[in-house]
Formats: structure tokens, C-alpha cells, sequence
């Protein structure tokens, strides 16, 4: 059963980060519009961010969806996660009124249309399933065991 779980929750970020990615990927100057309303980046690394991370996201979106380097990629996952909730939490605290561009857009709104809360929790979801497949990185359906080493059979 928790494979199973591993396996969904696999699969469903490697559909966050592709759809994520491919919608940056498709619209750059929107990308770069979005990375550049955070207001946290000087102004020679905004366009390396905004071109660099759709590319990151499609890769992580890849090697989960074929299932290699499962941990690793969780790993992975973690970290931008944990970037991009850093970045939600100081755009609210500073009180910029931004969308967060996770998903293509970005950039200033009107006062009072900003979705802070539920874009935090939203990646705090998408966290959690990173979290899991660092913990427990075997699923079903992953290139990951193909590439196992069989277990040593015991001496008797």
C-alpha cells in the first residue's frame, strides 16, 4: 500500500513540475515579469533565474515521472519548494501585492487579489509529497528498480 501512495504521489508532482515548467517555459517574458516582482534578486540574476527555472522544473517533472533517481529528486524538490514558499512568505510579509507566477502569470495584482494563504499551502502539500518519496523513494513503475541491485541471499 505505501508504494502505492509513493507512486501517486510521485506521479503527481512530476505532473506539478511539468505543467509548471512547460507554462514558464512557453511564456519567458511572463517568467521573467513574475521572477522579477518577488523584488529579492539582483537585477543581472533575475533572467538567469527566470530562464533557468522552468528548465529545472521540466527536469524534475521528467526523471520522476520515469522514476530515476527518485530520492535525489525529492530532494531536489524540496529545496525549490522550500524556495518558492520563502519567497511566497516574504512577498506577504513585505506586503507586495504580487501573484506568485507558480504556474505561468506572475507579477503584480491589485491590492487584495493576492492568494497568499493558499499558495503557501498548496506547496506545503506539494512539500509533503517531496518529503515522502526522500523518506520512501521506491514506487511502482520507476526505472529506479531496474536499476536495484539485487539483495544478498542470506548464508544459512
Amino acid at each position: 500500500m505505501l508504494d502505492v501512495v509513493g507512486t501517486l504521489f510521485r506521479l503527481g508532482l512530476a505532473g506539478v513540475w511539468l505543467v509548471s515548467g512547460w507554462l514558464k517555459v512557453s511564456d519567458p517574458n511572463q517568467t521573467f515579469i513574475a521572477v522579477q516582482a518577488y523584488d529579492v534578486l539582483p537585477g543581472g540574476l533575475v533572467s538567469v533565474v527566470a530562464a533557468a527555472m522552468p528548465f529545472l522544473e521540466l527536469a524534475l517533472g521528467v526523471l520522476l515521472l520515469v522514476g530515476l533517481g527518485t530520492r535525489l529528486t525529492g530532494v531536489l524538490s524540496v529545496l525549490v519548494l522550500l524556495a518558492f514558499i520563502a519567497a511566497v512568505a516574504q512577498s506577504w510579509a513585505r506586503g507586495l501585492s504580487i501573484d506568485c507566477g507558480c504556474f505561468g502569470g506572475g507579477g503584480a495584482v491589485a491590492e487584495g487579489d493576492t492568494r497568499y494563504p493558499e499558495e503557501i499551502a498548496r506547496d506545503i502539500g506539494f512539500l509533503v509529497m517531496a518529503v515522502w518519496l526522500v523518506v520512501r523513494p521506491r514506487t511502482r513503475l520507476a526505472l529506479d528498480g531496474r536499476f536495484a541491485r539485487p539483495a544478498a541471499e542470506p548464508v544459512a
